[in-house]
């Protein structure tokens, strides 16, 4: 039986992931969840961010998805492999479930050309280390140097990312990063929240310097990958559709999603 293509996140950054996904691809029909109601992951250990991100992927194979994207960096960096590796031949081999950072990875060999890369990110991500592990399995002689921007996700989830204290703290954490290593010129933005900080990151960060932000990568790795596998793009059903299930609130999701999702937001409780 065909099922949407799910995204997962632990909060509402990964609404900027489904925004690109569904610009890219509008034809497919669409689950978001969000743990919003456990939200942040990034201070959480290893093995409690393995165990909901398993208990989210389970449920959302249980509504019908074979294909569950984790938009969500602290998942992908702490959980993503293992659920790969020891738990889906258990749960069903034919299913799958893919990340965020990979597809970022693999691009930034490309557009590098001095070997100097930035990463921002929460503190959860930039600890994982897991962009500079990633980035040395596919490109091991790029430099890579990351910076932790704490205040970066509370600014957009409450709605400053146009104000002066957003310009305050995106300053500071550029120039931090620049004055560890000027050659740096590509940078990703590693959580998906600072999609919507874009403007003032451009505005602080040195001329030239290539802004890699998550959601155009990987909607057109996402297209690319399905056309790769045409055994999973078969069981993608089509018809525009895009449902939203939350373990918060619906009232409270659906006020703080309007920030990142432009569109109407059916959202419904769930469990976990």
């Amino acid at each position: 039986m065909k099922g949407p293509i799910a995204i997962f996140d632990s909060g509402y950054g990964g609404l900027t992931i489904l925004d690109s996904i569904r610009r890219e691809l509008p034809e497919y029909d669409y689950i978001y969840l969000g743990d919003n109601a456990r939200t942040p992951y990034g201070s959480r250990s290893f093995d409690v961010v393995y165990e909901y991100t398993l208990e989210a992927v389970k449920r959302l194979f249980s509504l019908g998805a074979h294909l569950v994207i984790l938009a969500c960096n602290t998942a992908s960096a702490k959980a993503l492999r293992s659920i790969q590796q020891k738990d889906l031949p258990g749960i069903d081999p034919e299913r799958r479930v893919l990340g965020v950072i990979r597809p970022s990875v693999e691009v930034v060999g490309n557009l590098t050309k001095t070997n100097h890369v930035g990463v921002l990110g929460t503190v959860g991500t930039v600890l994982s280390n897991s962009y500079p592990l990633e980035i040395d399995k596919v490109s091991p002689e790029i430099i890579v140097e990351q910076e932790a921007c704490p205040m970066w996700v509370s600014l957009v989830e409450n709605s400053e990312f146009d104000g002066d204290g957003a310009d305050y703290f995106v300053k500071k954490n550029i120039n931090s990063l620049f004055e560890r290593d000027s050659k740096i010129d590509t940078l990703i933005l590693g959580c998906t929240h600072y999609p919507l900080l874009l403007e003032k990151i451009r505005k602080y960060t040195p001329q030239g310097v290539k802004i890699i932000s998550q959601g155009e990568i990987v909607s057109k790795r996402l297209r690319d990958y399905l056309f790769r596998h045409p055994e999973m793009e078969t069981k993608c059903s089509k018809g525009g559709d895009v449902r939203f299930y939350t373990t918060e609130h619906p009232d409270k999701f659906r006020e703080t999603a309007g920030i990142f999702f432009k569109g109407n937001i059916r959202v419904q409780h769930l469990e976990l």
